[in-house]
């Protein structure tokens, strides 16, 4: 940490430092600039273990994939090898359930070398006893938020200055240890950061802006930051809050929007637990929240992948990723919220708990605020309107085949693979998501299928109903055939328009020649739609502007 910069913040407030015990750690960094970090640090640990003295080793590695590549290759090219000394190979990331997270801590019986394979959480939450070597990779996952297209990207991006030391450190714990970094030592004077980027810097700040504007700050842009973050992320977290009702014209927060400040979560969370009240379905709500407001509930390991697949696609509703995480914890409650029924099903259920955990919280927020909590029983219809009540901003329709297109930016965007959604004998025409992430594309995640209709209702502030012939149900050849029809009919008409507009000009022609004055042609054409008819394209009305 930076204590200088707290220091000064808070007008040169007196620091302290307790040292830990440490112990020397030797450097050694990368002649050259290695092309594969992954095959770079598979190398270095098998030459640690089959050259250098006894002592567990610890990579760093940028998520789960790259961890499990890893693993799996040093396993594979140990195996090739004449008699090599055992060694346990164990991964480590946040999506682990906490039993496998929990064997790293554990000696092996043998007495064999341990090689653990971290994200960085072994930086700072994790100490392992008997790290002798850490192998540096010098990257890590950073999320970063786009508030032009509105989008989180997972970067791989180099690690700061104040990461390597800590990650270094983490050898000289129990005794004198080795660092080797796949980097070079120029590299880690001249091109890393001295201190990783601050997270309100890079993030989404439509939380943090409803926060300071409930405790009465009126100007965001002059406001006293340690770190402060870009004009342009306020001012577009700005324009959130006024489209979801949070503010105002003038951007003062609303009744709608003090009531969104109460609950400790994203405006639109917020705004979709409020919205469920009125519709009656709060009691769902109040669980779909609860499970978005924890990472991934569902544990995918590489060497069961199938099994995990399967069991999952039990859970899903093909209509929404929302109720497919509502039908998750309503079937762990029926089965008494017992752990062993979620690792059968390959469920976290840490994350589970947590899940509950956080619905309790919230069910008694909601009754402070004298807010209604009733269930809708099986009507899921009204749950996902609730749901469009607080995503209506983040719409997309479909393109083709589980593509789409965000009906506000234009951005081309795609289904997740593990989304319920995916692989349906029909794509839905119009959807909602709850956040867009860039990974090898704009993937869309936890998303439901909607009634172009309500996008109209509830965000007439982007979409309005244009016309006609669309199939709300998303069934496309029935759209097709009518769209082969509606331009058969079309023809038609614009052959007969053709010839009554000739007679028409010849019929004022002959007026003018007889008459002697100026008479105007009018062309007939195809009346202006203004009703609503079976299905409605749902288009983008001019942006509004929100004072400051």
């Amino acid at each position: 940490m930076n204590a200088d910069k707290f220091s000064n913040f808070y007008g040169n407030a007196p620091t302290y430092t307790i040292p830990g015990r440490t112990f020397p750690v030797e450097m050694f960094h990368s002649k050259s600039p290695c092309e594969d970090y992954v095959d770079s640090a598979v190398k270095q640990v098998l030459q640690i273990h089959l050259s250098l003295p006894p002592g567990d080793i610890l990579v760093f590695m940028t998520g789960q994939e790259d961890i499990e590549i890893t693993c799996q290759v040093v396993q594979e090219r140990l195996s090739q090898l004449d008699d090599p000394a055992p060694l346990a190979v164990l991964p480590i990331y946040s999506q682990m359930p906490a039993d496998l997270q929990a064997k790293i801590f554990d000696a092996t019986s043998d007495g064999r070398r341990k090689v653990i394979v971290a994200t960085n959480i072994a930086e700072t939450s994790l100490t392992v006893d008997g790290i002798l070597y850490v192998v540096d990779a010098g990257y890590s996952k950073l999320k970063v938020y786009n508030p032009k297209v509105g989008m989180d990207a997972l970067q791989i991006t180099p690690i700061s200055q104040a990461n390597a030391n800590q990650r270094s450190g983490r050898a000289g714990r129990t005794g004198s240890g080795f660092c080797y970094r796949l980097y070079t030592e120029m590299a880690y004077r001249n091109e890393f950061f001295e201190n990783t980027i601050p997270e309100i810097q890079r993030t989404n700040l439509a939380n943090t802006v409803l926060l300071l504007k409930s405790l009465g700050v009126k100007n965001l842009l002059e406001f006293d930051f340690m770190d402060p973050p870009p004009q342009a992320n306020i001012l577009n977290s700005m324009y959130q809050l006024w489209v979801l009702g949070a503010l105002d014209n003038v951007g003062d927060l609303t009744p709608v929007g003090r009531k969104m400040s109460e609950f400790p979560m994203e405006p639109s969370m917020a705004k979709m637990l409020i919205a469920s009240v009125e519709y009656k379905c709060s009691a769902e709500m109040l669980t779909i929240v609860s499970m978005l407001s924890v990472p991934s509930v569902f544990y995918r390991p590489k060497e069961r992948m199938e099994e995990a697949d399967a069991a999952r696609e039990k859970f899903n509703v093909p209509e929404s990723d929302h109720l497919t995480l509502l039908n998750v914890f309503n079937q762990w409650k029926s089965h008494g919220y017992r752990d062993d029924w979620g690792m059968r099903h390959f469920l976290h259920p840490k994350l589970l708990r947590k899940a509950r955990e956080v619905r309790v919280q919230l069910e008694d927020i909601m009754k402070f605020q004298k807010m209604d909590i009733i269930s809708t029983g099986t009507d899921f219809d009204v749950v996902r309107k609730a749901i469009t009540a607080g995503y209506f901003h983040q719409a997309a329709r479909v393109k083709g085949i589980g593509e789409f297109v965000n009906i506000r930016s234009g951005l081309p965007t795609h289904l997740h693979p593990t989304s319920a959604l995916y692989g349906l004998g029909y794509t839905p025409s119009y959807i909602v998501y709850h956040e867009l992430i860039l990974t090898s594309k704009e993937y869309m995640t936890q998303v439901t299928a909607i009634d172009p209709y309500w996008l109209a209702e509830l965000g007439s502030v982007f979409y309005s109903v244009k016309e006609k012939n669309f199939d709300e149900r998303g069934n496309r050849r029935q759209a097709d055939r009518e769209f082969s029809k509606k331009a058969e009919i079309e023809t038609e008409m614009a052959r007969q328009r053709e010839e009554s507009a000739k007679k028409q000009a010849d019929e004022a022609q002959a007026a003018r020649i007889a008459g002697g004055g100026k008479s105007k042609i009018i062309v007939p054409g195809t009346p202006r739609h203004t009703g609503v008819g079976a299905g409605a394209r749902i288009t983008q009305t001019p942006r509004r502007r929100v004072g400051i």
